[in-house]
């Protein structure tokens, strides 16, 4: 079967003082369709560059990167954001939503860069808001909306071209327990869709509810 992603004996190096300093050493993973992962480690053990080359936002020093088959390390940086943007959607923890933009118009937002018909483009950003209990807030603007519901506004934007992979960056990370556990359940639920998934985190009650742990240290992974 072909893997939605494919980092094959990829290496991130990065060079202080004529030293140098492995961030990501010889990493080989595979994440396949309907792939339900958490990355766990501690700090400095390379989560961040990991989700950084995951997410074809950085480049690994060796080694390549395949999305959806697609070697990617050639490609010019004009392809390569445009396949980023088509094949994979992210969730920050940060929510990054733009403020002067309704609930609507964030989701939409990202179907219209790609060229979406308008019409079609809030029509579909309208549907998935609908089918994570965002309907009712079609029109408010992020500033009146809990963080609980921006995360799911996030959750709809990354939705919203049909990404291969879902990539979220510590999607609990700003949230109350009792929101945190409604998020979860949310992610669970677009697993159980067939969504592949891939969450970059400390909270060990992510781990709980993912089919594969992968965990990092100095640079290197093992897969539960």
């Amino acid at each position: 079967m072909k893997s939605v992603l494919h980092l094959e004996n990829v290496s991130k190096i990065y060079r202080t003082l004529g030293e140098e300093v492995y961030a990501l050493k010889d990493v080989d993973f595979r994440i396949e369709k309907n792939d339900f992962i958490s990355v766990v480690g501690p700090s400095g053990s390379g989560k961040s560059t990991l989700l950084h080359i995951i997410g074809l936002l950085d480049e690994p020093t060796k080694g390549k990167v395949y999305l959806d088959g697609i070697e990617t390390s050639t490609m010019e940086e004009d392809s390569l954001a445009y396949l980023r943007g088509k094949k994979i959607g992210f969730i920050f923890q940060a929510f990054n939503l733009i403020p002067t933009l309704t609930v609507l118009e964030n989701v939409a937002l990202p179907a219209l860069i790609y060229n979406e018909n308008e019409e079609n483009a809030y029509k579909k950003a309208s549907m998935i808001l609908n089918e994570i209990s965002m309907g009712d807030r079609l029109f408010y603007y992020p500033n009146q909306i809990s963080g609980g519901q921006k995360q799911r506004v996030a959750v709809a934007r990354a939705l919203i071209n049909e990404p291969e992979l879902i990539l979220a960056d510590e999607p609990t990370g700003n949230l109350d327990s009792k929101t945190g556990e409604d998020v979860l359940k949310l992610f669970k639920d677009l697993h159980d869709q067939g969504k592949t998934i891939v969450i970059i985190t400390h909270d060990l009650n992510i781990t709980k509810i993912t089919e594969k742990k992968v965990k990092i240290k100095d640079g290197k992974i093992e897969v539960d």
